[in-house]
């Protein structure tokens, strides 16, 4: 019965959803332009998205749902705001709308997997989240770093398919693309630094990741030489790690 009873929850709160939706589009808007406080809004949210995903990965389910439950709150707050006075950048981001919706009810469906034991789908939900605002930002042509941090994630994922497989060394083109990779990684990270804040470009924790970065990638040249597989191995697992603080912290 209590998975009935959650359904039934879930039911409820997606209505309450679509409803404070509607309100908020057919409200009067306010005709101001804030662009610099839309993004501070979101950045609230993406905080307590980024520390839930970081008590998911860790098995903390009660954490991760007090940040989902701040996290809400924060989207409340951003959409009685921004819900129907957008940013002059925004006015005509046919996505806008769609995000209204599909924000909040990802938070409840979020919430609802943790309950039912499903913490991968609830992080499921919450990267859904971080790539959508990306897409908004982008389709009103806003990068923020949250949108770099994404991108180089992706370069990372890309990289991975050598962390076990490593390039087959009688095959230049497989070598060639290890290297085209590992680069790309490095170049989305160097746009990271160069987008950041410079009191956070400064900051030592960001300078470790950066410069870490930079690091590790050195010994790709040297891995190709030596045909080295442990070492490609290594490198990547170092890398992941970088990447994986990009994402947790500033992501």
């Amino acid at each position: 019965m209590s998975g009935q009873h959650s359904v039934i929850a879930m039911r409820r709160r997606l209505i309450s959803v679509a409803t404070a939706v509607a309100l908020l589009l057919t409200a009067k808007p306010m005709l101001a332009d804030d662009l610099a406080g839309f993004n501070a809004a979101i950045e609230d949210v993406a905080s307590h998205s980024r520390a839930a995903l970081g008590y998911l990965h860790n098995q903390n389910a009660d954490l991760a749902g007090v940040e989902l439950e701040q996290m809400r709150d924060a989207w409340g707050a951003f959409a009685e705001r921004f819900g129907r006075d957008r940013p002059e950048r925004f006015r005509d981001n046919a996505l806008y709308v769609t995000m209204l919706v599909d924000v909040p009810t990802r938070i409840v469906a979020a919430t609802i997997m943790i309950n039912f034991g499903r913490p991968d789908v609830a992080a499921g939900s919450l990267h859904a989240i971080r790539q959508e605002l990306s897409a908004v930002r982008r389709g009103s042509g806003v990068e923020l770093l949250a949108d770099c941090v994404l991108d180089a994630n992706a370069a990372m994922e890309a990289l991975l398919v050598y962390q076990d497989a490593p390039p087959d060394w009688d095959r230049p083109a497989t070598v060639t693309d290890f290297a085209q990779k590992a680069a790309a990684y490095g170049a989305a990270v160097t746009h990271c630094d160069a987008m950041a804040p410079p009191a956070l470009s400064r900051s030592g924790e960001f300078r470790r990741v950066v410069d870490g970065v930079a690091a590790a990638l050195t010994f790709v040249p040297k891995a190709i030489a030596a045909r080295d597989d442990d070492l490609i191995h290594r490198v990547i697992i170092e890398l992941q790690s970088f990447d994986n603080l990009l994402a947790l912290r500033h992501g």
